[in-house]
């Protein structure tokens, strides 16, 4: 293992940022370079720890440093099951955007500042996955927000500063209400450490532990995206470049996902686990999750823009997530919901990179003027299916074995709770709702008569990291032993 590796990992690409830019401004693809490697360096990192944690030595891997004295805070960085899952996915989706990028943007001016703010917005990402301060945690969540303003403003479609204004006012709008847990929480512990707060908060008034869950879980759920504060994500997704539309549905959504799992159920959850509010805040998040997931598929039924589709598709999904947290003292299900952050983050990636293909060689939206492209652009459509029947729920692809686990832990709650049953079989009616927008967005596409002659498939670079998710898509469906156990070594039993 390597001293100090977590440090080193969210210090890498941080200073790596200049060199990236200043590269870039010789030869774009030398900055794209940089940054995979980067990537693969934090990789290589994350994974050095990942034997201390499988082995069961530990369950997890922690680096402490004194930070702030004034305020008894240390920069104290862990790494579990959870989070190296979250964040070997989360480099993984940006070395394949990255690599993308090289010939998806290439007519495209400022390259420079474009890599630079992608390898920033990375930092922002991995500090999520890995920061057990909430200080450290709050700078990073916002720095996930402005280089994504940036990206998607500046390199965008047809409304693309609408959409990125959009964006920062309700993604900035939830980080105050995150604010104010992490303000509320200092005010009560001392303490900025979720490990800590968690076992000082047991002593904490209840009431107001009830505010401190309720504001950090709205300021999650806006990221995630869940109705009813959803309303940037259509037009964010919609109108980024298909790389930032990948990053956005694939990792950044689901970092409010693992924040609710990290700080709202983990750390503030536990101090009012024996009162009747606990059961009324988990059946919440369950009607919640259903409202996203039936909302979400349903557009997504009757939406003819293919990447506004593919966004709506990601609030359904977010539901399923909402879904199985909210079984929070059910082991199936919570397992089920955290490998579902990974196995939707890497096919909902892949499907923005194929609708983004599609859209450069066609350069139209809609998939009604679409058509016959499977035999025009063979690896597009490829990687399409994979992506489209992942996200539909087929088997052996990666967002099956998610959800075959999460229903079977919530068969499991119903035995112990009569509430999800109803929840349960509507969100199974909603899979079949995911199938039915899946395949239509697949047939309309790439199936039938080809609507426009001389169409070719991608360059190269392109059609490398499309084939790279999709054969991560494959893996992860037929040998997900290995994140399952992760996931599993960072749940109680």
């Amino acid at each position: 293992m390597v001293p100090y590796c977590l440090l080193l990992a969210l210090l890498l690409p941080v200073l790596s940022t200049p060199f990236i830019f200043i590269l870039g401004k010789r030869s774009y693809k030398l900055a794209a370079l940089l940054l995979v490697l980067v990537c693969l360096a934090d990789l290589a990192l994350f994974l050095s720890v990942s034997p201390t944690i499988i082995s069961g030595v530990s369950n997890k891997y922690v680096e402490s440093y004194l930070w702030i004295p004034v305020l008894h805070s240390s920069l104290t960085l862990f790494m579990d099951g959870v989070s190296l899952s979250m964040a070997v996915i989360t480099l993984t989706l940006v070395m394949a955007a990255t690599v993308f990028s090289i010939d998806y943007m290439h007519a495209k001016e400022g390259l420079a500042e474009y890599f630079a703010l992608l390898t920033l917005l990375t930092v922002g990402l991995v500090g999520v996955f890995i920061t057990s301060n909430l200080m450290l945690f709050y700078f990073c969540w916002e720095m996930m927000l402005v280089p994504a303003y940036f990206i998607i403003g500046h390199w965008g479609y047809r409304d693309a500063y609408r959409a990125a204004f959009k964006f920062f006012i309700f993604t900035h709008a939830g980080a105050v209400f995150v604010l104010l847990g992490i303000g509320a929480i200092f005010l009560v512990t001392g303490s900025l450490d979720i490990f800590q707060a968690q076992s000082a908060l047991l002593s904490v008034d209840e009431e107001l532990v009830k505010w401190i869950l309720i504001s950090f879980t709205i300021g999650f759920a806006v990221k995630m995206a869940i109705v009813p504060v959803h309303m940037w994500l259509p037009d964010a997704h919609s109108e980024a470049p298909a790389p930032m539309s990948a990053l956005l549905s694939g990792v950044i959504i689901s970092a409010g996902a693992y924040a609710i799992l990290r700080i709202s159920l983990e750390t503030v959850f536990p101090a009012l686990m024996a009162t009747e509010f606990a059961s009324n805040f988990l059946h919440g998040m369950t009607i919640f999750g259903l409202l996203s997931a039936f909302f979400g598929s349903l557009i997504s039924l009757v939406e003819n823009d293919i990447k506004r589709i593919i966004a709506y598709s990601s609030i359904a999904h977010m539901g399923y997530v909402l879904f199985g947290l909210s079984m929070f003292p059910f082991r199936e299900a919570l397992t089920g919901a955290i490998l579902h952050l990974v196995t939707h983050a890497v096919s909902k990636g892949l499907l923005f990179l194929t609708a983004g293909a599609v859209m450069k060689q066609l350069e139209i939206r809609d998939i009604r003027e679409m058509g016959g492209l499977a035999g025009q652009m063979p690896i597009t459509a490829i990687s399409s299916a994979t992506a489209a029947l992942s996200i539909a729920g087929i088997p052996p692809f990666a967002c099956f074995i998610s959800e075959f686990i999460m229903f079977t832990g919530a068969f499991k709650a119903i035995g112990m709770d009569g509430f999800y049953l109803a929840p349960t079989a509507l969100m199974l009616v909603a899979t079949v709702l995911s199938l039915a927008y899946s395949l239509r967005l697949f047939s309309y596409v790439f199936l039938g008569q080809p609507k426009h002659e001389k169409i070719m498939d991608v360059p190269l670079m392109m059609k490398i990291s499309m084939l790279f998710l999709a054969a991560t898509v494959i893996f992860l469906g037929i040998w997900p032993t290995q994140v399952i156990h992760l996931i599993l070594s960072a749940i109680p039993a």
